[in-house]
C-alpha cells in the first residue's frame, strides 16, 4: 500500500504547467481541436497531453462520448484550480522580471484630495498596463498630510496642491492647475444674488469647509470666508450637503461640472475673488536625495500628458504657467539620508 501511494504521489508531482494550460485550452474552446489551434498544435498532441494528464491526476476531465468533449462535474471543479496556479506562476514570473528590472514590487502614493479623480484613474491605469506586477498602495489626503508620508519615507511620491508649502528636501514638478470654484443650491439663497458677494453677507450663511480626512483638524480650504463653519472630512459628503442646500463652499471644477450643467448646483461669485474662481496647481513631490525610479517616472510622465490633452480639449479653465509649489524652510531638523534609488 505504501508503494501504490507514493507512485501516486509521484504522478501528482509530474503534473506539468504545460498540461495545465492545454486543459484549460480545450475547456475555453469547447474542442480539443479549436485548443490545438490556439495553442499552435495538432489535435493529436492535445488528445494525448490531456489524456496523460487524467492518468495521472485519476480523473476523468472531459466527457468523450458525444461530438465535442464537455467538462465532467470534476473537471468544472479543477478547471478553477488550475487557473489558480497557471496565474499564480505568471504573477510570479512577472513579479521576478519586475525585480530583475531594478523595480520594487509595490509603489506608495499619496494624493491630494482635491486631484481630479478622472486624471488619477488614467494615471494609474497607464501604470498597471506598463507595470502589472507591482502592488499600488494609495492613500488620499489633504494639506500637511500629503507632504509628512513623501518626507519621511513612507510614501515614494505625492500629489501635492499649491496651497501646500513644501520643505525645501523635497522636489516638485508641475502637473497640472485646477479651478476651485464656488457653489450652492439654486435653492439656497445666496444663489440669487446678482453679481459679487460681499464677505459681510455670507456671515449670514453656514460655508461648508473640508477637512484632511486623516486629521479632521486640518482644514484644506484657501480661506474661510464666512464665521458659520461646518467641517466636512469628504468632498464627496460635501457636495452631497452642497446639493441639499445645506451651505455654501468650494469645490474643484472637475468635480462639479455635471452638477452645474444640471442645474443641481450653481455658482456664486465672492467678492476679492478672482471671476473665474481659484486655482490651485498640482505638482508631483518626491525627496531630491530619492529621485524617481522607472515606476515613479511613467506615473509623472502620464500625469503631465494627461495635462497636455486636458487643454488641448478645453477642459481647463486657465492655462496659464503657474509655477510648482512653493518652498519654505522646514520647522525641524533631519540626519542626511544615504541617497537610493525609489522604485
Amino acid at each position: 500500500m505504501e508503494d501504490v501511494g507514493s507512485y501516486a504521489a509521484y504522478m501528482l508531482d509530474g503534473v506539468s504547467l504545460d498540461q495545465l494550460r492545454t486543459f484549460i485550452a480545450a475547456a475555453d474552446e469547447g474542442s480539443f481541436s479549436a485548443a490545438g489551434r490556439r495553442l499552435k498544435r495538432a489535435q493529436s498532441v492535445i488528445s494525448q497531453t490531456l489524456a496523460n494528464l487524467e492518468g495521472q491526476i485519476g480523473v476523468n476531465l472531459f466527457d468523450r462520448r458525444g461530438r465535442f468533449p464537455v467538462l465532467t462535474g470534476q473537471g468544472r471543479a479543477l478547471l478553477t484550480e488550475a487557473r489558480a496556479a497557471v496565474g499564480g506562476v505568471e504573477l510570479f514570473k512577472s513579479r521576478a522580471k519586475t525585480l530583475a528590472d531594478g523595480l520594487v514590487p509595490e509603489l506608495n502614493v499619496v494624493v491630494d484630495i482635491m486631484f481630479p479623480v478622472a486624471a488619477l484613474i488614467s494615471g494609474m491605469t497607464a501604470f498597471q498596463e506598463k507595470f502589472p506586477s507591482t502592488v499600488l498602495r494609495l492613500q488620499i489626503s489633504a494639506g500637511n498630510g500629503v507632504i509628512e508620508p513623501i518626507v519621511d519615507g513612507r510614501c515614494s511620491v505625492g500629489i501635492a496642491g499649491s496651497y501646500t508649502l513644501a520643505p525645501p528636501q523635497l522636489d516638485c514638478e508641475r502637473l497640472m492647475p485646477v479651478s476651485i470654484v464656488t457653489v450652492a443650491s439654486p435653492r439656497h439663497p445666496l444663489a440669487s444674488h446678482i453679481g459679487p458677494i460681499p464677505t459681510a453677507d455670507l456671515a449670514e450663511h453656514i460655508q461648508l469647509v473640508h477637512t484632511d480626512p486623516s486629521d479632521s483638524s486640518r482644514v484644506c480650504e484657501i480661506g474661510p470666508v464666512s464665521p458659520r463653519v461646518w467641517f466636512i472630512s469628504h468632498p464627496a459628503d460635501k457636495q452631497a450637503f452642497l446639493r441639499s442646500g445645506l451651505g455654501f463652499g468650494s469645490l474643484p471644477l472637475p468635480m462639479v461640472e455635471a452638477d452645474l450643467a444640471s442645474g443641481a448646483l450653481v455658482r456664486i461669485k465672492l467678492e476679492d475673488t478672482p471671476p473665474d474662481g481659484q486655482v490651485v496647481v498640482m505638482s508631483a513631490a518626491y525627496r531630491k536625495d530619492i529621485p524617481p525610479g522607472p515606476a515613479v517616472r511613467r506615473f509623472i510622465d502620464h500625469l503631465k500628458q494627461e495635462d497636455a490633452r486636458r487643454l488641448n480639449t478645453n477642459t481647463l479653465r486657465s492655462a496659464a504657467p503657474i509655477p510648482a509649489i512653493p518652498e519654505r524652510r522646514p520647522m525641524w531638523r533631519r540626519p542626511p539620508i544615504e541617497k537610493q534609488q525609489s522604485p
